[in-house]
């Protein structure tokens, strides 16, 4: 029997509706070997932690825009844990202002990416993350 693939949940929370750099990711993951599901624009946290709970993925990344960060994660958060995903790791991609990643860090979110990062970094990144998990 061959090992899972690793799976990730791509969610856009709030009313962000620019989800190019998202499906990206999606497919740079796909490409990777990974299962990805792509929740679709305008998510919200409940639905986000839903969603990863429902489809077991070991890690959820948030493409997040519009600025509402410092709000929208630490519900995503919550809502997890709150849904028994406590230990789904939580990444984000966008645009952070650097005063707000450490604050995002100690919250819970295992790695932040920005603009530049290349796709071969995510995805790396995101295998380290869904293998510490398993």
């Amino acid at each position: 029997m061959s090992e899972r693939p690793i799976r990730v949940l791509v969610a856009k929370p709030g009313l962000d509706g620019h989800d190019r750099g998202a499906k990206v990711i999606a497919r740079a993951l796909r490409d990777a070997g990974m299962e990805v599901i792509y929740s679709g624009l305008r998510q919200t946290p409940r639905q986000i932690a839903a969603a990863a709970v429902q489809e077991d993925v070991d890690v959820v990344g948030l493409s997040i825009l519009s600025g509402a960060h410092n709000v929208l994660v630490p519900e995503v958060i919550d809502a997890l844990k709150e849904s028994g995903g406590e230990s789904i790791a939580v990444v984000v991609g966008g645009i952070i202002p650097e005063k707000d990643i450490a604050p995002l860090k100690a919250r819970g979110v295992r790695d932040i990416f920005l603009p530049g990062t290349t796709t071969g970094a995510t995805v790396d990144a995101i295998r380290r993350l869904a293998g510490e998990r398993a």
